[in-house]
């Protein structure tokens, strides 16, 4: 018994020091994420004294928005895309084979006209049915494709385009008017910049005016004001942490800005994959650095970009599950960037902290959860023991994410109700108080259709936001 006792004893403690590790890490992004908000508010007020955001010299942006039986929001969705602030801009909607009325939708509202001008084909494909235009919107182009899924819609789409750089957005997002003006800072700071993402904003419960969102409210339900919690943590100091660190993996399919000739070159979107969003990001790194190409990747946190959440728990369910899968494809399918000094910060950082950090996570935690049970029922562990256990896995996670909250008021200040802010920082308790444990469950089940080789996408259910 001793034995047992003493492996479970040695179990205990290599868990605990994965907790603490992990959440001293996730400490230092946020100390790392205040220091570049505060940094890029600076530069911010520089470039708006000297007028570059009113410039129109700079490079033409494509923006490029897949849509799959987006019957309910589409239309609030492109208004909101045309609505951006941007002389040199066109919007290039992609409808995926949609079994809905979306086409129709955008024929009826646009007035569109069918475009039989050449376009060169770069990226492999579905088989295009009709590309429309509408002389109503000239920025407006909208392509009629077999069905392919997302990636196979953006790299029609990347075909489509004819500018410079291409903004890839989910359908269902609606771009805040600057926000083109505000990504194309970075790419005027540093010539190497080939891809900024930005952040992404829970739109559940705004109220909307002249298509856009008129005042941020929180969500009426549960699920939804959880996730405006977690969309902070992940935005607020995830994502900014890892620019600080040069080592920037994910930019959200919802909303990036990317060097179209660099994409092209990567080989555009990844179609067998249900993470295309992060695996193009990890392929554009190994790709410059393995033609040892001079490139920046980067992530700041005032261009936002919102949209609507899942807020049933089924649905929720299998994105999250979809997400981790994505997560595992990518690391999987890029193991050879993995403590590689030739792929710098992100194959020596990132790549490790995201499989340790990330994608083993969900199974350490419900792991440790169960074997710290079992150990101190068994006695060998005491109650002082496993109380520290708690504090590290889920007291320290409470600070993260009312840490991110904290952040979002110092920073950004979108929820201007002190009501908002302080029913946000009660959820971000509630979060780490059994939703935390749920949600490791669905990516442990993610994690294992992984293995099994599922590459199903899910539906999405939608209500459709600016109606």
């Amino acid at each position: 018994m001793s034995t047992v006792f003493n492996i479970l004893l040695v179990i205990n403690v290599l868990v605990l020091a994965y907790f603490l590790f992990v959440n001293l890490f996730y400490m230092f992004l946020i100390w790392a994420s205040y220091r570049n908000v505060r940094r890029y508010k600076d530069v911010d007020q520089i470039f708006k004294l000297t007028g570059v955001y009113s410039t129109n010299l700079y490079r033409p942006v494509s923006i490029i928005a897949p849509a799959y039986n987006e019957e309910q929001s589409i239309i609030p969705s492109v208004n909101a895309l045309l609505n951006v602030k941007y002389s040199n801009l066109e919007v290039v909607v992609v409808n995926d084979g949609s079994s809905d009325h979306t086409l129709e939708t955008l024929i009826r509202y646009y007035k569109l006209q069918p475009d039989n001008r050449y376009r060169p084909r770069f990226l492999n494909h579905k088989p295009i049915r009709q590309i429309y235009s509408s002389p109503r919107y000239p920025g407006l182009v909208v392509v009629d494709k077999e069905n392919g899924r997302k990636a196979d819609a953006l790299n029609a789409g990347i075909n489509i385009a004819t500018k410079d750089l291409i903004c890839a957005v989910d359908a269902d997002s609606m771009l805040e008017p600057d926000v083109i003006v505000k990504m194309l800072r970075v790419f005027m700071e540093d010539e190497n910049t080939i891809a900024v993402g930005g952040v992404i904003r829970v739109a559940n419960g705004c109220t909307y005016k002249h298509r856009m969102v008129d005042q941020v409210l929180l969500p009426k339900t549960f699920l939804g004001r959880i996730q405006a919690v977690e969309y902070l943590r992940a935005f607020l100091f995830g994502r900014i942490g890892w620019d600080y660190l040069d080592s920037l993996l994910v930019i959200s399919g919802a909303f990036g800005v990317f060097d179209r000739k660099a994409v092209i070159k990567a080989g555009g979107y990844l179609h067998n994959t249900v993470g295309e969003d992060m695996e193009l990001v990890v392929r554009l790194h190994k790709y410059h650095r393995d033609k040892k190409i001079p490139y920046r990747i980067r992530f700041i946190s005032e261009p936002v970009c919102w949209t609507e959440v899942p807020e049933d728990w089924k649905t929720l369910s299998k994105q999250r599950n979809r997400w981790h899968r994505g997560l595992a494809d990518t690391l999987f399918r890029h193991k050879d960037m993995m403590l590689r000094p030739s792929y710098g910060k992100p194959g020596m950082i990132a790549m490790p902290f995201f499989l340790f950090g990330e994608l083993l996570a969900p199974v350490i935690e419900l792991s440790g959860f169960i074997i710290v049970g079992i150990s101190w029922w068994l006695g060998a562990i005491n109650v002082t023991f496993a109380l520290l256990f708690l504090v590290f896995a889920v007291v320290l996670g409470v600070i993260l994410s009312i840490s991110a909250v904290l952040l979002e008021e110092m920073t950004t200040r979108r929820y201007e109700r002190p009501r908002d802010v302080i029913l946000l920082a009660v959820y971000a308790v509630f979060e780490n108080l059994g939703f935390r444990q749920l949600h490791a469950w669905w990516r442990v089940r993610g994690l294992f259709d992984y293995l099994k080789g599922n590459k199903e996408w899910g539906t999405m259910v939608r209500k459709g936001i600016g109606q």
